[in-house]
């Protein structure tokens, strides 16, 4: 979060300049290439390690920057003199990250559109800076009232003992099951690592010295606000006060979990997340746009266009450890720059926790998904011999269809944002098609049916 060394070496990657996403330069780094161009024109905004950004005119809310203010400053709702806490609302986490994957406003049930010219309808909302939002379920989470740092904690946002993160996901500490099926050892109260000591202070609870608390799988670090009791666990919300008791992983409700094995638990519990599947870059050398590294106005000028902004079930994708999870276009792009001799052509998926947690999804919604084997809508045809998909969208520079991140037969395949991750492969793909038995009334013997998704107009 201080250095945006994700976001930099990431871009530095996509657009060439590097052999690999990973890196330890950061924002402080940034020289004058076309990436670190970009970079400072469209995306330095964000990053703690600069000067506290002016809030953007007409948008309460959305601050960014500034160290350990742009998260714990905390003004006095009268304008009085400004303190400090520790109580971090979600006000200060949506001004960051309410951009690329909008985690915030997912989370909040709101997912980020772009709606028709002159669409007035009254599911249309807009964010104090001016971006289109509409309802879409929230994360179960905050239906209960949670704020983001009662999952998230200080070593997870800060930084991971004895090491800076290369990118934002690499040091989160939490994980479901720390809280929903941990079973290491507990750590009683009086056995607390030195370094958490300041923290005994806020423990919400009456705890003496022999209380047991969960700690992180990833870190260790004691999950100081859920009390250990003989009738279960209980997380005492931060910002919100009153404790909820967290439901524990039965096996019971788990059905095929050997099946299952692969699957992180957000590729069946995440309801939707948001996706942009069409972007265009153009460098203008003649123009002169504000540097958000040099704070000042610098010659140079991106002009940036999107479309098919829109929110829905993500597809499915392989981690670097060969788990199943959620993924949606991190870049579908042209950029065009006058260095480069034509246009360049970009597919690249990011697999991401999209803090959409509910209900399961059905089984129809992974083995009868076009769209969440990773090939984008359309029409898959089983013949009792294998399967055809006939896609919705057209095909783009590389030929696969604008919303897809691989092909049927795997002959084409995109892209990902980090090293090891990976659309599903052919043989995956019909596996998982072949799984599910056929609806009642399907003629002939074979499991394999024919699935008719509805194809919508789009860039």
């Amino acid at each position: 979060m201080y250095t945006g060394r994700g976001i930099v070496n990431v871009t530095r990657y996509v657009l060439g300049e590097q052999p690999s996403p990973n890196g330890t330069a950061g924002f402080a780094e940034l020289g004058h290439t076309p990436a670190d161009s970009l970079l400072r024109k469209l995306c330095g905004g964000c990053h703690l390690g600069s000067d506290r950004a002016v809030r953007q005119a007409g948008a309460p809310g959305m601050e960014r920057r500034g160290g350990c203010l742009g998260c714990h400053l905390k003004r006095d709702a009268n304008e009085g003199h400004p303190g400090l806490s520790i109580r971090v609302g979600d006000e200060h986490c949506v001004g960051c990250h309410s951009r690329s994957a909008r985690i915030s406003l997912s989370y909040a049930g709101l997912a980020e559109v772009d709606p028709a010219p002159g669409d007035k309808a009254a599911s249309v909302g807009y964010l104090s800076d001016g971006r289109a939002v509409v309802h879409q379920a929230d994360d179960l989470h905050h239906r209960a009232g949670m704020a983001c740092i009662d999952c998230h904690t200080g070593v997870g946002l800060m930084s991971s003992p004895g090491r800076l993160a290369e990118h934002e996901a690499d040091g989160v500490d939490i994980a479901c099951a720390d809280c929903h099926a941990n079973t290491r050892p507990r750590l009683p109260l009086e056995q607390w690592p030195t370094r958490y000591a300041p923290m005994k202070r806020h423990i919400p609870f009456a705890a003496d010295s022999e209380q047991e608390f969960l700690v992180t799988a990833r870190h260790g670090t004691p999950l100081w606000n859920i009390e250990v009791r003989p009738d279960g666990y209980f997380l005492h919300r931060k910002i919100t006060g009153g404790a909820i008791p967290i439901p524990q992983y039965a096996a019971s409700s788990h059905p095929n979990r050997s099946a299952h094995a692969r699957l992180t638990c957000v590729a069946c519990h995440a309801q939707w997340a948001p996706q942009c599947y069409g972007c265009h870059e153009q460098y203008d050398p003649t123009g002169r746009q504000w540097d958000q590294v040099a704070g000042r106005e610098t010659p140079g000028r991106w002009d940036e266009q999107r479309w098919d902004v829109e929110a829905g079930p993500p597809a499915l994708g392989v981690t670097g450890d060969n788990r199943i999870a959620p993924a949606v276009p991190g870049m579908i792009f042209t950029l065009e720059h006058p260095s480069f001799d034509k246009p360049l052509f970009q597919r690249l998926f990011s697999i991401f926790d999209p803090h959409t947690t509910g209900r399961s999804r059905a089984c129809v919604d992974c083995h009868r998904s076009s769209r969440t084997m990773g090939l984008g809508e359309g029409r898959l045809v089983g013949d009792g011999e294998g399967w055809t998909f006939q896609a919705c969208r057209t095909q783009l520079a590389d030929g696969l269809p604008a919303d897809a991140w691989t092909s049927l037969d795997g002959s084409r395949t995109g892209g990902a944002t980090r090293v090891g991750n990976r659309p599903l492969r052919a043989a995956e793909i019909h596996r998982i098609l072949d799984a599910l038995p056929a609806p009642a009334g399907v003629v002939g013997a074979s499991p394999l049916t024919s699935i008719k998704q509805d194809c919508r107009t789009s860039k």
